[in-house]
């Protein structure tokens, strides 16, 4: 979707056209999902943080200025709501299994075992990114798993895009940590024994 074609959507809208807000959510659904899914580590709250996302959005339209890209507004406004559910709900959330989900159907692979590597690797990293702070968790997934610029990152969160590399460099040192105590836990027991 081209910036261009976010204003025609958005200016539809704003003129009551309601297939082009159906459709505006249509194409940001799955990024406004992710996002609340990874900082709140739970389906169901994700799932209400983005409809109160979409909620918001349509009620303010008219503070999107076009300074920058809609996906990176949408971003916005549902970094900042999962942060108001995350402060609303905390000691819930920390009491909260992670749960289960693909980010998309895998294509058909011919060899069955690539297939279940491929599952495996996705589901650790998955798992040892939720096991990070929620803040940590959202910068990972803005940036790795969504590419966006630091730029972009900056304007979601109103952090500093110096001070965003930054995070992420000690995000990736956390995550690094992680994954080896996840990916050697047998070899880490028997260090040292002959």
């Amino acid at each position: 979707m081209t910036i261009n074609d976010d204003q025609i959507l958005i200016k539809a809208i704003k003129n009551g056209d309601t297939k082009a807000y159906a459709q505006l959510v249509d194409l940001y659904k799955d990024l406004v999902y992710t996002l609340a899914l990874r900082m709140l580590k739970h389906r169901e709250e994700a799932e209400e943080v983005a409809q109160d996302t979409f909620v918001k959005v349509f009620k303010s339209l008219d503070k999107f200025k076009g300074d920058s890209k809609f996906s990176t507004w949408i971003y916005k406004v549902t970094y900042n709501t999962c942060l108001d559910r995350i402060k609303k709900n905390k000691k819930f959330l920390n009491d909260v299994a992670i749960d289960e989900f693909t980010f998309n159907k895998l294509d058909v692979i011919d060899n069955a075992l690539e297939n279940m590597i491929m599952n495996e690797k996705k589901a650790l990293i998955r798992n040892c990114v939720a096991k990070l702070p929620e803040e940590t968790s959202a910068l990972l997934t803005l940036f790795y798993f969504e590419d966006l610029s630091l730029e972009e990152i900056s304007k979601i969160t109103n952090i500093e895009a110096n001070t965003v590399k930054v995070k992420l460099f000690r995000a990736r040192k956390k995550l690094a940590v992680i994954l080896e105590q996840n990916l050697q836990p047998e070899s880490r027991l028997n260090y040292g024994k002959g």
